[in-house]
């Protein structure tokens, strides 16, 4: 299943009640399963995936259309299961942004993060095409 287009047609509204559960974990932060999405319009694309049980503990993400033209990761039919995707609209993709310094980050486009809308069930993947996709995908920083 392709899901690139859902992000701009459908925005996520962060909203700090509604936990986001990642039962594999995120790659490297496999024991931390619950999160919430935190946004504000003055950090815009951004948002915060924060840990719930240690909420000093947070990732910068973004959507995937805010930084590239026509992301479009491939599922497995796996992921798409483990998720409990119906249709490409469920999704909500996001990338994790890594700073590497005051002027310099890059966003992991080989490994997105796919959330299902209505279970709020999420899953760190690597997509069919991820050979298409960097790890590392320069992202431009104050400018």
């Amino acid at each position: 299943m392709k899901v690139a287009e859902t992000v701009e047609a459908r925005p996520w509204a962060a909203d700090a009640n509604q936990v986001l559960h990642f039962p594999a974990g995120l790659l490297g932060f496999e024991n931390l399963k619950q999160y919430v999405l935190l946004g504000s319009p003055e950090e815009a694309p951004f948002l915060w995936l924060q840990v719930v049980d240690e909420p000093n503990l947070a990732f910068v993400v973004v959507p995937p259309a805010a930084v590239v033209e026509n992301y479009t990761p491939d599922l497995s039919d796996e992921d798409v299961e483990f998720l409990g995707l119906q249709s490409p609209e469920d999704a909500l993709v996001l990338n994790i942004v890594t700073v590497r310094g005051p002027t310099r980050a890059t966003v992991n486009l080989k490994g997105p993060l796919v959330i299902n809308r209505r279970t709020l069930v999420g899953k760190q993947v690597i997509p069919h095409n991820a050979a298409e996709y960097p790890v590392n995908h320069p992202l431009a920083v104050g400018e």
